[in-house]
């Protein structure tokens, strides 16, 4: 089955598509929503779909990620994608192909059909996948004496270094930024936190404690992603009350359902004590030769 740029009659059914696999769709939704098809702004996609509309899609955004959802792809058709993928990034002379974003048996399978699981990584990890319907999010476990007076604020609230400082941790920590991108990196992520108002800062006795964000946002969906407790503070709850109390907000917003991916196995006991239940993963490459982009897309919750 052959792949072929995506038109504006294709969209609803590319919709309908993604929504039917949200929560491992929310970047080509989101992308989609904000650029359209020939949009020129970073996260603006290349489109193809798979033969029709509803059989699957890929998204190469401006800046090199590879988004794919497409369940029943075969090696060949991967293959033909990535052809397509190649020829795009030709005609951008400075361009390299920064990784690939997706659900994570379709993308283990376009890695091995296309060679790249052979290509020099930055990063490479599965990541458990856990959803909530915001109406079952349990703040019982908010009821301990060491979160007593907990108050979330705006990002705007807190001092803007000491925010950078923990963003870029969180790069190098967790996304493996190397030390010398880290902070400029991280810079660019604050302030775009700060223009669209999708992250939270929560304080306990005049103390800032934790981070916590929606790195994609539909009127009915969040997605989480870049939950962050600096060192000193780990081990007393504080990440999870800060995600409680910010998806508390997004429910009172009209929000219906939360959906993240986390970094490892002690995130996923804390977002299980909040009411988050287990779906499939989704995977994140970064391959070595790419700076990092300067935006969260892709990146797990914590």
């Amino acid at each position: 089955m052959n792949w072929r740029p995506a038109q504006d009659n294709d969209l609803p059914a590319v919709q309908d598509l993604l929504h039917r696999h949200i929560e491992s769709s929310m970047f080509l939704l989101i992308n989609l929503r904000d650029h359209g098809l020939a949009g020129t702004a970073p996260k603006a996609v290349q489109l193809w779909v798979r033969g029709r509309a509803e059989d699957g899609v890929a998204g190469l955004t401006n800046d090199g990620s590879l988004l794919i959802q497409a369940g029943a792809a075969t090696a060949e058709d991967w293959r033909q994608l990535q052809q397509l993928v190649d020829h795009r990034l030709a005609q951008t002379a400075s361009q390299q192909q920064v990784g690939v974003l997706g659900e994570t048996a379709q993308l283990r399978r376009y890695l091995a059909a296309t060679g790249l699981d052979q290509r020099p990584k930055r990063l490479d990890r599965d990541e458990p996948g856990l959803a909530l319907s915001l109406t079952e999010l349990d703040l019982g476990s908010l009821d301990r004496p060491q979160l007593s007076g907990a108050v979330l604020h705006p990002l705007s609230a807190a001092p803007r270094p000491m925010l950078v400082q923990w963003r870029a941790a969180y790069h190098q920590e967790i996304l493996g930024t190397p030390a010398s991108e880290a902070v400029a990196v991280a810079s660019q992520d604050i302030d775009s936190y700060l223009l669209r108002d999708s992250h939270r800062v929560l304080n306990i006795a005049d103390r800032w404690v934790a981070m916590t964000g929606f790195n994609a946002q539909l009127p009915e969906v969040v997605q989480i992603g870049g939950v962050y407790t600096p060192p000193e503070q780990r081990g007393h709850g504080y990440a999870r009350c800060a995600l409680a109390l910010h998806l508390k907000e997004a429910r009172a917003a009209g929000v219906e359902q939360a959906v993240l991916f986390a970094a490892g196995e002690a995130a996923v006991r804390a977002y299980r004590a909040i009411g988050f239940q287990s779906i499939g993963g989704y995977s994140l490459v970064l391959f070595d030769h790419a700076p990092r982009p300067s935006t969260a897309e892709g990146e797990p919750a914590s």
